[in-house]
């Protein structure tokens, strides 16, 4: 069995088992309450947005909440600090490593999804009024959430015991299969390309196609706004874009930035092809960790960019953040 990193004196461990014996706790930590507090803001309608944009900001963050929960508490914490539980029995370490490649999956479409949403709804006059809807909306994360936790069965075939004690299986490594057959490695190569590259590919395009868009209409009412007929006229269609544009690039920004890193060291595994990382300082293990650390952070930030960018967020936020203390005064105030 192996030993938990805690038997060994902090201060002993490499700074790369430092850094993410710290930073996971903390993500789960923040991230857990940060995405229920979400949920719970969103789906009470009282943010300004309209029920389409919080019907896919409600789902992406219970995808990134299942994401913080099976991944970083179940998987890294439980690898770092419990390594011996029932957990990384194989079967379940193989189902739980399929869980994780599925919420991460949906987590990822789900933001491309309201990419698409938002490029329709500001760039597409004719198609908005059908697509850019609640139902719409509905239907999409209904099709996304089974279709991504079927796509990823195979990963739950693809794993081998490292070692048996008694008639337990522990632990799950990849077999030799997963680096000769073609097959597996067909379809590993289909995962990374449909998670993170076709996605990262799309939402660059459609965030480029909405800049050119916004330009090009700006320009328009530049010249409009000579005429008399339009000078003293309040431009209400540029106000009321600027909130889900706002919105737009900071969350489809954020989730390229925190994904770059990781796309580019996949990249140069694949061309350098090396696969086996040799010692907790090898390079290779450091931009590893790196990468998927930054991977991680994208699916709790997002409650922090909806702060940010959105004034009636932020007001509800406050409002259930006092609501516990409220509680507590109450029950306080009718004891005595």
């Amino acid at each position: 069995m192996f030993l938990p990193f805690t038997v060994y004196p902090f201060s002993s461990l490499p700074p790369m088992l430092q850094t993410v014996m710290i930073y996971y706790p903390i993500v789960a930590a923040f991230g857990v309450p940060a995405n229920v507090m979400t949920i719970v803001i969103l789906s009470r309608w009282n943010c300004g947005l309209s029920r389409c944009v919080s019907t896919y900001l409600v789902a992406m963050a219970t995808a990134d909440l299942l994401v913080v929960v099976f991944d970083v508490i179940l998987y890294r914490m439980n690898e770092l600090y419990f390594p011996t539980t029932f957990l990384f029995i194989t079967q379940v370490c193989a189902f739980q490593v399929t869980l994780i490649h599925a919420t991460t999956d949906i987590s990822v479409w789900l933001t491309l999804a309201f990419t698409c949403d938002r490029y329709v709804m500001i760039c597409c006059h004719k198609l908005r009024t059908r697509i850019c809807s609640c139902k719409t909306a509905r239907n999409v994360i209904a099709i996304v959430f089974p279709l991504f936790f079927c796509k990823n069965i195979p990963w739950f075939f693809l794993f081998e015991p490292i070692f048996t004690v008694g008639n337990t299986d522990w632990f799950c490594d990849f077999g030799s299969q997963a680096w000769t057959h073609p097959g597996w490695i067909s379809f590993t190569w289909i995962h990374r390309v449909l998670t993170p590259i076709l996605p990262m590919f799309l939402i660059s395009l459609l965030n480029v196609l909405t800049v050119v868009h916004i330009v090009a209409a700006t320009r328009a009412r530049k010249v409009l706004k000579g005429s008399k007929n339009y000078a003293d006229q309040d431009d209400s269609e540029v106000k009321s874009r600027r909130k889900s544009i706002v919105l737009l690039f900071a969350v489809s920004g954020n989730f390229i930035v925190l994904w770059m890193t990781y796309l580019i060291f996949f990249l140069w595994m694949q061309i350098s092809q090396r696969f086996i990382i040799n010692t907790v300082n090898d390079p290779m293990f450091i931009a590893d960790h790196t990468s998927y650390m930054l991977l991680i952070l994208s699916c709790v930030t997002n409650t922090c960019i909806y702060a940010v960018t959105q004034s009636k967020f932020r007001k509800e936020l406050i409002n259930v953040m006092k609501y516990p203390g409220k509680i507590l005064f109450i029950c306080f105030k009718g004891g005595k």
